[in-house]
């Protein structure tokens, strides 16, 4: 781009040129730039031309633009990283001047949620959603989190937003004090609660909608950090694997097996159960097991998956020998 040329020599030599040249190739370089990218918006350089010139200007106004112009791109390649990108570099310039960044959030938020609908799977749209909650109030947070459950409770298959909703409880955690989050003088939020209500909602959707690897996977992060991080006294920990235990039993027996979702949900129970099985004894000595024994725990996944039959045997075979080097030791 010529004009961009232009533009970077007059910068440097600035002193010998007039402003009313650096106002024309200015407006020369962001008129150019903006046909570009409406008709490729992947020419990286249009992108960075328009950040050279916008870095340079201060009313919030020029930035605003550059949200409208972006948006206008998602429009019609709502996978367009570089559109992406120059969001989050917008929002980055104008986070420490800006009085309407929680509003200017709000939007990005019903942005995103848009072209999630028209445009599935869409990582890249949620990726930057997750990127936005650093910037969140706790109050934001957590209006997020109740709103966002709705659109995953329809979307089951999409993991990208169960892992916003993950971003987002990872917030509610790190700004939690003891066992409550403080919003407002007026309101809390019980982080063990919060934490069951999540674990009863995701076990509901399992049940619900059967085979869908991201409900299983939500509920590996929701175990994990609920025996790691979380005090469990309201939920007791022989409470919560008397849960599992029979989640994963009614969920491990392939009903019809002309379906591959049953099919789909018993192998997806099986490895959720072996992935218990490791996590629960090194964290509290409650042996996981004991419910089944070694042997019937084989034959669970033998039954629950017979095609993967010799995989469970090397895994079984493996955390044996791992629990006997534990005992000698």
């Amino acid at each position: 781009m010529a004009a961009t040329k232009q533009y970077k020599a007059l910068i440097s030599n600035s002193s010998e040129d007039s402003s009313s040249s650096h106002d024309s190739i200015e407006t020369e370089v962001m008129n150019h730039s903006r046909a570009l990218l409406l008709l490729s918006c992947d020419f990286g350089t249009a992108w960075h031309s328009r950040k050279l010139v916008v870095s340079k200007k201060h009313p919030l106004s020029f930035f605003m633009y550059e949200l409208h112009l972006s948006a206008l791109v998602l429009s019609y390649a709502p996978k367009c990283e570089h559109a992406w990108s120059h969001r989050r570099w917008v929002i980055k310039s104008i986070a420490g001047r800006c009085s309407i960044l929680q509003e200017i959030l709000e939007k990005e938020s019903e942005l995103v949620e848009k072209i999630a609908e028209r445009s599935k799977m869409n990582y890249r749209a949620w990726n930057h959603r997750s990127w936005l909650v650093p910037y969140m109030s706790t109050k934001q947070v957590l209006y997020e989190l109740k709103k966002s459950r709705n659109w995953a409770g329809l979307h089951v298959a999409d993991n990208s937003c169960f892992h916003y909703r993950r971003r987002l409880m990872l917030r509610i955690l790190e700004d939690s004090s003891d066992k409550l989050i403080v919003v407002s003088s007026e309101y809390t939020v019980d982080i063990n609660q919060l934490w069951k209500e999540e674990l009863e909602w995701n076990e509901m959707l399992i049940k619900l909608y059967v085979g869908r690897e991201a409900l299983w996977l939500h509920r590996r992060f929701l175990a994990l950090v609920l025996i790691k991080r979380l005090s469990i006294g309201h939920l007791g920990l022989g409470e919560f694997v008397d849960n599992e235990f029979h989640l994963l039993t009614s969920c491990s027996t392939v009903r019809d097996s002309n379906f591959e979702d049953h099919q789909s949900q018993a192998l997806y129970s099986a490895a959720y159960m072996l992935w218990s099985v490791k996590l629960i004894p090194q964290l509290h000595g409650i042996e996981f097991q004991e419910k089944l024994g070694a042997q019937n725990l084989k034959s669970f996944l033998n039954e629950a998956c017979p095609e993967k039959s010799f995989l469970w045997d090397h895994l079984m075979g493996y955390e044996e020998a791992s629990n006997h080097r534990e005992e000698e030791n």
